[in-house]
């Protein structure tokens, strides 16, 4: 097995120039990581070497207006970045993937499995909440109130919250930060009206891939600790697991045991 170097793209889609990323063995199988709202591709940098050494084709872009893909474009909605995903897997030539999503990124791996089952072999989601469960009147009130107050408050202290409250580590704070940062406020509340959006109630739906499903044991973003085991019992073949010393960011904060389990659990459910 021979590990290809990291080659960069571009394919143009709906006014924007999306960037990716390919490393690994070009007859491995492909795994894609999507990362979450105002980060960016290098989020996962802890876990591509560590993937592709172990047989699979790595995948890691920029969605839509973060990162290296710019102009954000015709307009930013899951249907759409899930297409945009679709189309790299499409350029590079596979049509299956075990798709790991961070956060948003996590909607995204879901939409792909709930719209497209046959382009799934395994989701991994990090920090990330169902995109089809039944939440409370009050929670999904509390989710379409975040644009406006995003939107009323000082951009330089908002983006120093967000970078705060993404992680547990420092460096690990100061990488959101600089992704979040390269994103305007308008940018970040165009991206964010479309993860609201994104919700779509569908309460006999079930994820029937095989799922791992993580979060940080000090993950404070919305109600992602809450749900996360309600969520996990009512998936047919789930592994819940929280990632002990980390945030948001869980694959960031605890990359060594983070990469322990994806590692074990691709070995057992999409070996390359």
């Amino acid at each position: 097995m021979s590990i290809v170097g990291t080659v960069e793209k571009t394919i143009r889609r709906s006014g924007s120039t999306i960037h990716y990323w390919l490393v690994g063995p070009e007859d491995g199988r492909l795994v894609t990581f999507t990362p979450g709202a105002s980060m960016d591709h290098r989020m996962f940098d802890e876990q591509v070497s560590v993937v592709a050494s172990a047989g699979y084709c790595v995948l890691t872009w920029d969605v839509r207006g973060h990162g290296r893909s710019k102009p954000i474009g015709d307009s930013f909605s899951l249907e759409i970045v899930a297409g945009d995903l679709l189309a790299l897997m499409d350029e590079a030539g596979y049509r299956k993937a075990v798709h790991i999503g961070q956060s948003f990124g996590g909607f995204v791996a879901q939409e792909i499995a709930r719209r497209h089952p046959e382009r799934v072999r395994a989701l991994v989601l990090v920090g990330s909440t169902s995109i089809t469960m039944h939440y409370r009147r009050r929670d999904r009130w509390a989710l379409k109130l975040t644009p406006p107050l995003f939107k009323l408050w000082p951009e330089e202290d908002f983006k120093k919250r967000v970078a705060q409250n993404t992680a547990t580590k420092p460096g690990v704070q100061r990488y959101a930060y600089d992704a979040t940062n390269a994103l305007s406020k308008e940018e970040f509340l165009q991206v964010w009206k479309g993860v609201v959006r994104s919700l779509d109630e569908d309460e006999g739906y079930r994820i029937r891939q095989p799922l791992l499903l993580t979060h940080g044991e000090h993950d404070r973003a919305g109600n992602v600790a809450k749900v996360a085991p309600e969520w996990a019992a009512r998936e047919p073949d789930c592994r819940y697991e929280v990632i002990p010393d980390a945030g948001h960011n869980a694959n960031q904060d605890n990359p060594d045991l983070f990469n322990r389990l994806l590692l074990e659990f691709l070995e057992q459910r999409a070996p390359a």
